[in-house]
């Protein structure tokens, strides 16, 4: 049976993020020292951004040690930003919606590919824990519940060290 997870990014959410400044570009950090068969070549600064960030809180993570595709492709539902797929025999499948993709910052690029690897990898399901401000606590939230997204420079270690430490 397949599971399907399906990050949902609603405009509200998907304009703040893409309106926001900010310096983080992981795509011109350093050079790519792996390849990731199976993964559009775009992803893959942020496939070694997530497996850096796993080792920088003690885990292990080798995301080439997976049966895992990584797409940049058109999503025919609305407002998706990207799924998680898995289950049964086939690899363990990411698609990123190539519009939504084109306009967002490298900040918001890395918040929605962490998501998924969230649920491909780390086999983490929604987290729809709220603050008293109305801010989402988990990267791994929905986008249903209608909480913000704090997720910046700023805030980006809060929301991985709760990424990487609250696993099943």
């Amino acid at each position: 049976m397949r599971i399907l997870l399906v990050f949902t990014s609603f405009i509200t959410l998907f304009g703040f993020f893409s309106c926001q400044s900010d310096d983080f570009s992981p795509e011109t950090n350093k050079p790519i020292e792996n390849s990731y068969e199976g993964v559009d070549s775009r992803l893959w600064t942020y496939w070694e951004s997530f497996e850096t960030e796993a080792a920088a809180r003690g885990m292990n993570i080798n995301l080439t040690s997976f049966d895992l595709i990584g797409i940049i492709v058109e999503i025919q539902e609305d407002h998706v930003a990207g799924s998680c797929t898995y289950g049964g025999n086939a690899p363990r499948t990411i698609r990123l919606d190539q519009s939504i993709w084109n306009d967002l910052s490298p900040l918001f690029r890395e918040f929605i590919v962490f998501h998924e690897l969230g649920h491909c990898i780390l086999m983490r399901d929604h987290d729809e824990s709220i603050n008293q401000q109305g801010m989402c606590l988990s990267i791994m939230r929905s986008g249903l519940n209608g909480c913000r997204d704090n997720y910046n420079l700023n805030t980006r270690d809060l929301y991985l060290d709760e990424l990487f430490g609250e696993l099943p």
